[in-house]
């Protein structure tokens, strides 16, 4: 907690470079980084592509979750296992892996190859979330609509889902959350001009160091707090 109220008390400081104590206080900063039309343009492509991330990963989640719990087939432990393996590989070796497999696809310095990285590092989350969420709910639910006469599909829209809809809402905002702070997989595979907000904040460090710096990371603490609760809303109130 110590280091975010550092932040924010610098993100108030007057000078033009990142001191603490702060000399005076304005909000000149935060002025500053909401006319900076680069960091703007940056993050309406960390939205879209959070956005994009975090709805792909919570459908791939729910096939491999359903495939792995409710089926017995050969390679199902391997699958397992290469679901679990961005748990295991630092984000800086999996950058280089990735750069070397797009460049010959083209996929380097593109939306498509952003976002494919993304879904590498945030499909295991929405797998571990959706799959502890159906390993809860009680089978015989989903038996006793079949016995009835329900469709498979109508079982699973009308009686899976809902059941499972907290780990859907979890896994879309972890995936989301870490899609939008992801920095080192971007760093590697797209140049400025289709760079991140995280990207761009790293860019902008290697030749600033100013308090819009701690004004973003600021507003970013903010958002990440406000996204998980709007999201969970609707669940609460259905509750």
């Amino acid at each position: 907690m110590a280091p975010i109220i550092v932040v924010l008390i610098i993100s108030f400081d007057t000078r033009q470079y990142l001191s603490f104590p702060p000399e005076s206080f304005s909000f000149g900063s935060y002025i500053k980084v909401l006319n900076n039309a680069e960091f703007i343009a940056a993050f309406w492509r960390s939205l879209a592509i959070g956005v994009i991330v975090g709805t792909s990963a919570v459908i791939s989640g729910i096939l491999l979750s359903l495939a792995l719990t409710r089926f017995r087939f050969r390679g199902r432990q391997l699958i397992t296992f290469l679901v679990a393996a961005p748990f295991l590989v630092s984000h800086i070796v999996l950058a280089v892996g990735l750069m070397l497999v797009f460049a010959p696809l083209g996929l380097l310095d593109s939306y498509g190859g952003i976002i494919l990285a993304h879904l590498g590092i945030t499909i295991p989350y929405t797998v571990r979330t959706i799959t502890m969420s159906l390993l809860a709910m009680d089978p015989r639910l989903e038996e006793a609509a079949l016995i009835h006469g329900a469709r498979p599909f109508t079982v699973f829209r009308r009686i899976t889902l809902p059941l499972i809809r907290p780990g859907l809402i979890a896994g879309a905002v972890i995936a989301f959350l870490i899609s939008f702070d992801e920095a080192t997989l971007p760093l590697f595979i797209v140049s400025t001009h289709a760079s991140t907000l995280p990207t761009q904040i790293y860019h902008y460090l290697e030749y600033f160091t100013d308090p819009q710096i701690a004004a973003l990371s600021v507003l970013l603490i903010l958002m990440s707090g406000i996204v998980a609760p709007l999201c969970c809303m609707p669940y609460w109130f259905h509750e």
